[in-house]
C-alpha cells in the first residue's frame, strides 16, 4: 500500500483522540511569584457585641435588677440615649469614677460633663431616672405613718440626700397619726455646716397645723456620727417646740456610710 492509505489515517486519528482526551485531564502546570504563595481570605472575626443588648435584656428579665453589676444596669440605662453602638465603656468610665450606681444618679451634672461620651441625652437620663427613684421611695413613706415604716423612711431620705455635696436641713411635718404632711428643705449649707432658725423651725410646724416633725441633715464627709453643733441644735429645737405642742420624734443625719437616728442613740 502506498504511505498516507487509509489505514495510517485511521491510526492516526486514534492516537489524535487520546492525546486530545490525555490534555483534557492534564495537570495545571504549577505557578510561580505572588500567586503561589498567596493564602485563602481569612474570615473576619465574630464581633462579640451583636446580641449583647439583647443578652442584657434577658439576664434583667429573668433574674432583675440584681442579677447585673451597677455598670451593666447603667448600660441598660443608657441604651435610649444611644440607639446604636457600645455602652460598656461610658458605663465602666461612670463607675470608675463616681463609685456606684448610686453615686453616679446623685453626681453634680458639673462632674457628670467631665466624662468622656456624657452630654445633656445622658445627663437628662439620669436625672429623670433618680427623680423616678426618689418619688418611688417618698410614695412608700406616704401610704402609711411614717414611724411604723421607718425603713422606707430611711431609704427615702438617703436615696434624697445621703449623696449630696453640701449639707441640706430638711423637715418632715406629721399630722396626729404621725402621716407625713410635708417633706420641706429648710436650708442649704456648706459641706459641713448649715445654719438651722430655730425660731422659723417651730413657726412653720404651726403653719402646718403639724403635732410632730422629724429633722433631717446630711453630713457630705460620708460619716453620719452626730458632731457637737448637731446635739445642741436639736435640744434648742426641742426646747422651743414643746411648749407649743410640738414633739420632735427623731433627728436622723445621712451619708454615704449609713445613718444615724438620735432616738437610737439616746440623745434625745
Amino acid at each position: 500500500m502506498p504511505n498516507g492509505g487509509p489505514a495510517d489515517s485511521g491510526r492516526d486519528k486514534g492516537q489524535l483522540s487520546e492525546s486530545t482526551q490525555g490534555a483534557l485531564f492534564e495537570a495545571p502546570t504549577p505557578t510561580t511569584g505572588a500567586a503561589a504563595t498567596a493564602k485563602p481570605e481569612a474570615k473576619p472575626e465574630p464581633d462579640h457585641r451583636l446580641g449583647h443588648r439583647q443578652r442584657l435584656r434577658e439576664r434583667f428579665n429573668l433574674g432583675g435588677p440584681d442579677a447585673l453589676p451597677d455598670y451593666e444596669l447603667l448600660e441598660m440605662v443608657l441604651f435610649r440615649v444611644f440607639p446604636r453602638g457600645d455602652t460598656k465603656p461610658i458605663a465602666k468610665r461612670l463607675i470608675a469614677e463616681f463609685g456606684s450606681f448610686a453615686e453616679v444618679l446623685q453626681a453634680p451634672e458639673t462632674r457628670l460633663r467631665e466624662v468622656d461620651g456624657i452630654g445633656d441625652r445622658a445627663i437628662d437620663e439620669l436625672k429623670l431616672i433618680r427623680a423616678a427613684a426618689l418619688r418611688l421611695a417618698k410614695g412608700r413613706v406616704k401610704q402609711r405613718p411614717a414611724l411604723s415604716s421607718w425603713n422606707d423612711l430611711i431609704d427615702y431620705l438617703r436615696a434624697a440626700q445621703a449623696f449630696e455635696a453640701r449639707e441640706q436641713f430638711r423637715i418632715l411635718f406629721l399630722d396626729k397619726k404621725n402621716n407625713l404632711i410635708a417633706d420641706e428643705v429648710q436650708g442649704h449649707g456648706t459641706v459641713d455646716h448649715t445654719p438651722v432658725y430655730v425660731r422659723e423651725v417651730v413657726k412653720r410646724a404651726l403653719e402646718l397645723s403639724a403635732t410632730a416633725i422629724i429633722l433631717v441633715h446630711n453630713h457630705p464627709s460620708g460619716d453620719p456620727t452626730p458632731s457637737r453643733a448637731d446635739i445642741d441644735m436639736t435640744k434648742q429645737i426641742i426646747d422651743a417646740a414643746r411648749p407649743l405642742g410640738v414633739t420632735v420624734h427623731d433627728h436622723v443625719i445621712v451619708g454615704r456610710g449609713g445613718h444615724a437616728s438620735f432616738r437610737q442613740l439616746r440623745l434625745i
